[in-house]
């Protein structure tokens, strides 16, 4: 940062001045960008939001397209969370309430330069309302030479390169895990992987198939309303955190229960699957994870407990495989909620390798899910780490001592 404050001192000698957002940025409504269509499709022009989201889908009108390119960027912005993105690629807006922010100079730092700076000056909206014009435009932002924006814009533009290029890495490698564990989980698929040895060693007939009633069997959960759950206590699984919180497999709950609350529930021990029977998102039905713990743990209702003699990871696995997530959608119930019952369950096919087999899955498995879903070793702990760095750095650079009037 020694050639940053270098800078300062040669471009500012008597401290840096500030401009109000609104005189140097220029914004426009999204009226004319609407798209018509709410019905996506996998290619064509980008729909985007200002939010979390930001990629809603692709539309194929040709029509109110805004020309985003590398050469004239834009930033979108949220008019009522305040949220932002930067897009420099033609797309159709979503939302009435997102406004185009570009620079009233023809210099693209200026508005880079603008893109970092909310981001360490991010306003927090209190109440329902429009802020670009009421908030936003009247906040002051340094007034600094080129040479200076430019500077602080490589330092954090590579960063945030750097940190783009390691979830295009998550992105890659979550695709190959989940394509292996689907292609591990269908034997008939397997000719040519290194996998296929031992199965011809260990199943010379062909692996068998089962049902999962035939293999272990099931409890259903009972009580534990979510207002019970609590930071300490006995370990609890409550249903809904399944398919929101939990992986494959636990050695600990996020939530825990008194003891003087734990009558009459049942317990899942080690091993065991804890599956969630109820959501409103077909993807949530029939999630399960293993648990692991080194005691047992309580579970909520609209859950089933799964008890069996197979390696457990390889059932948590399997379970999240396509073949069981298109299996289940015949079996599913329900308009609004969606439902699987345990006779459903029961009925459901898997195929049962013998375990030496089971072993070798979960250890390929185990290294991709390490990879892609650990959050304290993995990939998203490095991409964890490097958006630390980069809001460090961008909170420093941006700090400046103003002017006096």
């Amino acid at each position: 940062m020694s050639r940053i404050d270098d800078l300062i001192r040669e471009l500012c000698p008597e401290g840096v001045t500030s401009a109000a957002i609104g005189d140097r940025f220029a914004y426009e409504q999204p009226t004319k960008y609407l798209v018509q269509s709410t019905n996506y499709f996998d290619t064509g022009t980008k729909v985007l939001t200002a939010g979390q989201t930001f990629l809603l889908g692709h539309t194929r009108e040709t029509e109110g397209v805004y020309g985003a390119s590398t050469e004239n960027p834009v930033i979108i912005f949220d008019d009522f969370t305040t949220s932002f993105q930067w897009v420099d690629f033609p797309f159709k807006a979503k939302s009435s309430a997102m406004k185009m922010i570009t620079a009233r100079s023809t210099d693209p730092v200026e508005l880079r330069f603008l893109y970092h700076w909310m981001g360490a000056n991010r306003f927090q909206p209190t109440d329902h309302a429009r802020h670009w014009i009421s908030v936003i435009s009247s906040q002051r932002i340094p007034s600094l030479a080129r040479p200076i924006q430019e500077e602080i814009v490589r330092i954090l533009d590579t960063f945030t390169e750097l940190e783009a290029e390691l979830e295009a890495e998550l992105e890659a490698r979550t695709t190959q895990y989940e394509e292996t564990r689907n292609r591990l989980m269908a034997f008939d698929a397997l000719e040519g992987h290194p996998l296929s040895g031992l199965i011809h060693e260990l199943c010379p007939e062909g692996v068998r198939s089962s049902t999962l009633g035939e293999v272990g069997t099931f409890q259903r959960g009972n009580g534990m309303e979510k207002r019970l759950l609590k930071d300490r206590g006995l370990p609890a699984i409550h249903y809904g955190e399944i398919h929101t919180r939990y992986g494959v497999w636990a050695e600990r709950t996020y939530s825990f229960v008194s003891e003087s609350e734990t009558k009459g529930l049942r317990e899942a021990q080690t091993g065991d699957l804890v599956i969630a029977t109820t959501s409103e998102d077909i993807e949530g039905v029939g999630n399960a994870v293993v648990w692991l713990g080194p005691e047992n743990a309580y579970v909520s209702g609209e859950t089933h407990i799964f008890s069996h003699s197979q390696n457990p990871k390889y059932l948590g696995y399997f379970f999240r495989s396509d073949s069981f997530q298109r299996a289940k959608l015949t079996m599913l119930t329900g308009t609004k909620v969606k439902r699987i019952s345990m006779s459903s369950l029961q009925k459901m096919g898997v195929p049962l390798p013998p375990l030496a087999v089971q072993e070798e899955i979960v250890r390929i498995l185990d290294s991709f899910d390490a990879l892609v879903g650990d959050l304290s070793a993995g990939l998203p702990a490095e991409i964890a780490a490097r958006r630390k760095q980069y809001e460090y750095y961008r909170d420093t650079l941006l700090t400046f001592e103003e002017l006096a009037a």
